[in-house]
């Protein structure tokens, strides 16, 4: 199910849309990216691992993590929750940072709905920058293959939870 993603760069308004269907329930695909369990085993592009240092999925919460190589070199990064409305969308600004959380700006805004139906459940993504610069220069460093591969990372997990009878 691999071609199941649309990936849409406007550079007039400055936003990217993406929209990915996975063979799953809601509960599940909103846990995934929810939970800092789940989102550590697939919330970067491969070899890269995602490692969270602090989590707190609520409106004003954060999650500073890092996207490790495998040399251990660390590419932190943090995501401030503006909006959630359980199980349906939340929004978050995120902008890379130091190791101490130090952000490095401009970030960018995203905002995330999930539905379902009949078991397959609809992600849609959009990312709003605030700089025409910051988003030509996000795309030319390869965030949708990145992107791209990472939530083919997530697709797979979900596969393997399914199949385990994993529901939330």
């Amino acid at each position: 199910m691999r071609n199941n993603m649309e990936f849409i760069v406007n550079k007039e308004t400055k936003t990217v849309l993406i929209t990915k269907e996975f063979s799953a329930e809601r509960d599940l695909v909103w846990d995934a990216y929810t939970t800092v369990e789940l989102l550590d085993q697939w919330w970067a592009p491969k070899p890269f691992a995602s490692r969270t240092k602090v989590m707190e999925f609520r409106e004003g919460g954060r999650r500073f993590y890092a996207m490790v190589s495998p040399e251990g070199a660390e590419r932190w990064a943090v995501q401030k929750y503006t909006s959630i409305t359980p199980k349906t969308n939340f929004k978050f600004f995120t902008a890379f940072s130091d190791a101490d959380e130090n952000l490095q700006l401009p970030g960018s805004d995203w905002d995330l709905s999930f539905s379902e139906q009949d078991g397959t459940t609809t992600v849609s993504v959009s990312i709003y920058n605030e700089s025409l610069e910051r988003l030509e220069k996000m795309i030319e460093m390869g965030f949708k293959e990145g992107f791209t591969m990472t939530l083919n990372y997530l697709e797979e997990l979900l596969a393997a939870l399914s199949e385990k009878g994993v529901k939330q």
